[in-house]
């Protein structure tokens, strides 16, 4: 393995090596994720995670899948500062990359920070990019997006349908969809919370499930914990987990980090996406958190999009990350 860099994770959320058919160990899918202007496939059943880099055979590029759907996360639309000056420039070029899969996505999902202030032309840029794509789209929000009014204007714009801060579910095609909100009641660098109204309503919503039912849970802070200094957690993430304990197949989607990171505990897989308009250290490895400044030729290579495919019946989901550059 050449020219690539490795993610620092947490000793604590290391996870041994273990090999499996595609040849690389899970450590070692970690560490394919942060190869520049490349992508890597991951496919879990029951919790198993296997890997391949891009070009191998797979069912997600072959078009062997009952659906897929796109996750982009942290637009941050409104950021003009020097780790990227145009922002919307780079969330047209994941719109593009989008439209260009082979197998058109059903839909995308949005983890949170469309806009950067949660001023209102920011809410309106941000959509007029994203009618562009053709697509549903399906959105949790995050800390930026309630700053100015506890939430009100994200709900009238994007929380159709859902209850409380935002929270809703959805079944596609055999899955079962659940967006969660964990940022309406954090303290500045604090870690997400998802509270007692909310826990409740999960409880009852995955109350009448199979526990065959494939599980697709998505929120703006991870919901394990990567990096607790920096708020990158969710206080009650056990609570949650706990209900989703005897499902076969769980996959947590999130944002918030604007990098790669992947985590397989029992039947949950965990995957933080990049952000689309700029990323943020790898843990611990600065004093805090916020915007990194790249060279201009690197840039495009730390902001992506990710495709997530299904295979019904299979409980098997492959999720793909690619770079804008």
């Amino acid at each position: 393995m050449k020219n690539h860099s490795h993610l620092a994770v947490p000793a604590s959320n290391k996870i041994e090596p273990n090999k499996n058919p595609g040849g690389i160990d899970r450590r070692g899918f970690l560490e394919c994720m942060a190869w520049a202007g490349t992508g890597a496939l991951c496919a879990f059943s029951g919790g198993v995670l296997g890997s391949r880099l891009l070009g191998s055979a797979s069912a997600a590029e072959s078009g062997a899948t009952d659906f897929t759907f796109a996750q982009i996360s942290d637009s941050h639309i409104g950021f003009n500062k020097d780790a990227n000056k145009d922002v919307v420039g780079t969330l047209k070029e994941a719109v593009r990359k989008i439209k260009a899969l082979p197998q058109s996505p059903d839909f995308i999902l949005h983890t949170g920070d469309l806009t950067h202030l949660a001023e209102a032309e920011e809410f309106d840029t941000l959509e007029q990019v994203l009618k562009e794509a053709g697509l549903p789209v399906f959105y949790v929000p995050g800390e930026h997006d309630i700053l100015n009014d506890n939430g009100k204007q994200y709900l009238e714009r994007f929380g159709k349908g859902s209850r409380g801060a935002g929270w809703r579910s959805f079944d596609h095609k055999g899955v079962h969809f659940v967006g969660l909100v964990n940022v309406a009641d954090i303290r500045e660098g604090g870690l997400g919370s998802l509270g007692r109204e909310q826990l409740e309503w999960l409880g009852k919503d995955l109350s009448s499930l199979g526990a065959s039912t494939p599980v697709v849970v998505f929120a703006h802070i991870p919901l394990w914990t990567v990096f607790p200094k920096w708020g990158w957690g969710t206080e009650e993430s056990e609570q949650a987990l706990g209900m989703l304990k005897r499902f076969g197949s769980v996959s947590v989607l999130n944002g918030h980090i604007h990098q790669t990171l992947q985590k397989v505990e029992g039947n949950v897989a965990f995957h933080t996406a990049m952000s689309t308009a700029f990323p943020q250290p790898k843990p611990g490895m600065a004093p805090k958190p916020g915007p990194m400044k790249l060279p201009a030729d690197k840039l495009r290579s730390a902001l992506g999009v990710t495709q997530v495919s299904f295979l019904a019946g299979k409980e098997t989901l492959a999720i793909v990350d690619s770079t804008l550059g």
